[in-house]
């Protein structure tokens, strides 16, 4: 093994040495903030005060759900930096017309329109910053006055554009007062600044062009071209070489040869830590059909605007709030699908064993954590309503970015509950590391990835409320991106490989082996790829070119998925016993396919530059995003649920039909919701954005036409297969574990377990 142990070490050493040497160019080059801009005539119209004010309001209606800054938010509203750019554009075109010419620009000829856009072009692409400050010419500050006080109006009540907040599912008066509205707009001006504004001695501007906006020619630069190519070409020969390494190397036999002859679990007592995760997962289908609901009012957002079926419901859950409960349950129900299947295989590791005190433990982190789910959404509401001081709207509101919208106070008490975890996983990891033998090693590699969950969640709080939106996407995206694609990928890995251990299906050896040379191969992309969320996020094009190579290696293992979904799936059909593990194991393999169409084939849709330059902020980055979280993380989630209850009710037999129903319910539902809404939705755009620009795509024009309203209804086909099958998930699962028996057992007097919890016969 000593081998495959080195080579992770060198992935490890390697790819966080690339990630903390460019991350550093992110601080480094990150678009400065101007302590002032000014126009001549007036002097100052804002400052570095007032953009930092300005971000910590965003933050406060919701930031990312409400609309997006550099493409990273909501699909619904626009992006506003692009929707801004091109209005003050036009604005500038109209007032440089009239008093240049006397004429709208849309009357002038050729050569006196390529006049205005030549001016334009000066006046916004050198606009670089000299001793800390901007100024701009006097036309590009009436532009700038004209385009705030249509976003003043926006966000506000009032109705000449009451019909626009529909079409963009924003709720009425945002922000009631005007002062705040006036520090927001020069927050969502320097974003345009910094994407308008050539870098010093480049001609590029700080976002690498983006948005397109052909009115001062932001298209693809050269490098953007380039590394797209490039990283092609690092595909097909990593894919060549992965595949031509699985073809000649030694075939060697992973099932073990001596197969139990009944299930090894079938008498095995749980523990009374074990039964206390009844909670766990019973919250789990809670939050995940809780969020299923709001996921119907958000799609339905999309049609109405403001109401849910004429009723006014924007009043009370707006759309960014809805958005934002939304994402949050989804983390929260799958972060807690895997704490608890960690804390089940725990005492499994510890030859079924509690230490002291660990069924307390248990308790008091479900406890934690129901404090930070319910403090966390209380939190984000009253924020977005307004009804928390600016200054602690970042701490116990909501902290404007997606997957990261808890208040910091909360989301320092999940890292802590985290580490109570971690504390429980270790007292149960420890004890067995001394007396194991052959599976020593496996145990090293899951308590590693154990302490990676329990510490990359920390990634989140590098950032404050105030700390520049570069540096703080570069942090964000540790949380997403390594936090929840990387090692809760390594640990579901780990975890798998060992239940099939536990079982006697796989020897030690051969899953350590696969295991270690799977997370490798994962993660040498996995880490550096972080960047590819950063292309158009103010980075050098360093950042582009390390996030493009090495994120086309992310899909190099999928490539072989069926391969491991072949594996997976035979394990259900080795011996009498193991096909009472039917329904886990079909959820892991549903979690194979998804992993190569939701994670692999749409996630590289959007991976290289030159494809995220037009898609970004589209309907196809939720295309990816449905069919990665929830058919990777979602199923396996589920299936570890379901291995749970198989194993503490392992007498009850499954109700196939409701299970069956649940399994293809949720997968045919979750395909033909991306299918007929949202994949044909984000290629409408992406034709859009291809054309015009990135501010068309996202425009009324083109989101509230009669094709795109079509396909939106069309999304309830999907939506309705896939909440039955969820339903029927519940039921399954009730079903299995007899709880509609626990009145007849407490009346009858049900056994006590040895801590004084009642419980139904079949949980001892």
């Amino acid at each position: 093994m000593k081998k495959y142990w080195l080579l992770l070490v060198f992935v490890l050493t390697g790819t966080f040495t690339i990630l903390g040497f460019f991350g550093s160019e992110v601080y480094r080059s990150a678009p400065p903030i101007y302590s002032e801009l000014r126009v001549e005539s007036v002097g100052v119209i804002y400052t570095e005060k007032d953009i930092l004010d300005g971000q910590t309001v965003w933050q406060s209606i919701g930031g990312q759900q409400i609309g997006s800054i550099w493409g990273h938010g909501a699909y619904q509203a626009p992006d506003w930096t692009a929707d801004w750019l091109h209005r003050e554009l036009v604005n500038y075109q109209d007032i440089f017309s009239k008093l240049n010419f006397s004429k709208k620009f849309s009357e002038l000829n050729t050569h006196e329109q390529m006049m205005v856009k030549a001016s334009m072009l000066d006046d916004y692409r050198n606009s670089n910053v000299v001793n800390s400050k901007v100024t701009v010419s006097e036309i590009r500050y009436q532009a700038f006055v004209k385009t705030k006080n249509y976003y003043m109006s926006l966000f506000s009540n009032t109705s000449e554009l009451r019909e626009t907040r529909k079409a963009y599912a924003i709720h009425e008066e945002v922000l009631p007062s005007v002062e705040k509205r006036e520090k927001m707009m020069a927050f969502f001006h320097w974003s345009t600044w910094a994407a308008s504004s050539n870098r010093p001695g480049k001609d590029h501007t700080y976002t690498n062009n983006w948005p397109h906006e052909p009115l001062i020619n932001n298209v693809p630069t050269g490098e953007n071209i380039f590394w797209s190519v490039i990283s092609f070409v690092i595909l097909l020969l990593a894919v060549g070489l992965l595949v031509w390494y699985y073809a000649f190397k030694k075939e060697e036999d992973e099932i073990s040869s001596t197969l139990p002859k009944e299930d090894p679990l079938k008498n095995f007592k749980l523990t009374p830590s074990m039964k206390a995760l009844w909670k766990y997962w019973s919250t789990v289908i809670l939050l995940f059909i809780l969020q299923i609901v709001l996921g119907g009012v958000l799609a339905h957002y999309t049609v109405e605007g403001q109401d849910f079926y004429g009723l006014p419901l924007s009043k009370i859950v707006p759309y960014s709030l809805a958005r934002t409960w939304h994402i949050q349950i989804a983390l929260f129900w799958i972060a807690t699908s895997f704490l608890a299947a960690g804390l089940f295989i725990a005492p499994i590791i510890n030859g079924g064993k509690d230490p002291k005190y660990q069924r307390f433990g248990v308790n008091f982190l479900f406890g934690a954590l129901l404090v930070v789910v319910g403090g966390s959404l209380t939190g984000e509401a009253m924020a977005i309503h307004q009804l928390i001081d600016l200054d602690l709207s970042f701490w116990f509101g909501h902290q404007g970015y997606e997957y990261v919208d808890l208040g910091r106070v909360w989301q320092i008490l999940l890292l802590v509950g985290l580490g109570v975890w971690l504390l429980l996983m270790l007292r149960c990891i420890a004890p067995a590391l001394k007396i194991a033998k052959d599976s020593k090693q496996l145990l090293l590699l899951f308590a590693a990835s154990t302490i990676a969950i329990g510490l990359f969640y920390g990634g989140g709080l590098f950032y404050g409320a105030r700390t520049h939106i570069s540096i703080m996407e570069f942090w964000r995206w540790w949380v997403v991106h390594l936090w929840v694609e990387g090692f809760f990928e390594v640990f579901a890995t780990v975890a798998l490989a060992f239940i099939f251990v536990t079982l006697g299906l796989i020897k030690p050896r051969s899953a350590t082996k696969a295991s270690l040379l799977s997370t490798s191969i994962f993660l040498v992309g996995g880490i550096p790829g972080t960047f590819h969320h950063l292309y158009f996020s103010g980075t050098p094009t360093s950042v582009s070119a390390i996030g493009a190579c090495f994120s086309a290696l992310e899909v190099v293992p999928l490539v072989l998925i069926g391969y491991e979904a072949f594996h997976t799936f035979r394990v259900q059909n080795l011996t009498s016993w193991t096909k009472n593990y039917k329904w886990p194991v079909t959820f892991f393999v549903g979690v194979a396919f998804w992993n190569l169409i939701g994670a692999g084939v749409f996630g590289f849709l959007i991976n290289p530059p030159i494809a995220l330059y037009y898609l970004q902020g589209l309907n196809t980055t939720a295309v990816h995003a449905h069919g990665a979280t929830f058919g990777v993380y979602g199923l396996l989630s589920l299936g570890l649920v379901l291995f749970i209850v198989q194993t503490a009710f392992n007498e009850r037999k499954w109700n196939d039909r409701a299970v069956g129903i649940a399994f293809w319910g949720m997968n045919i539902g979750l395909g033909l919701m991306i299918v007929l809404s949202l994949l044909p939705i984000g290629m409408i755009q992406f034709s859009a954005s291809l054309d015009v620009g990135l501010w068309y795509a996202r425009g009324e024009e083109v989101m509230q036409s009669e094709l795109i309203q079509n396909l939106r209804w069309l999304r309830a086909i999907g939506d309705i297969i896939f909440a039955i099958g969820a339903l029927s998930y519940a039921v399954a699962v009730l079903d299995k574990t007899g709880l509609y028996k626990l009145k007849t057992t407490k009346a009858q007097g049900g056994d006590i377990d040895s801590e004084g919890e009642s419980c139904c016969g079949s949980c001892s």
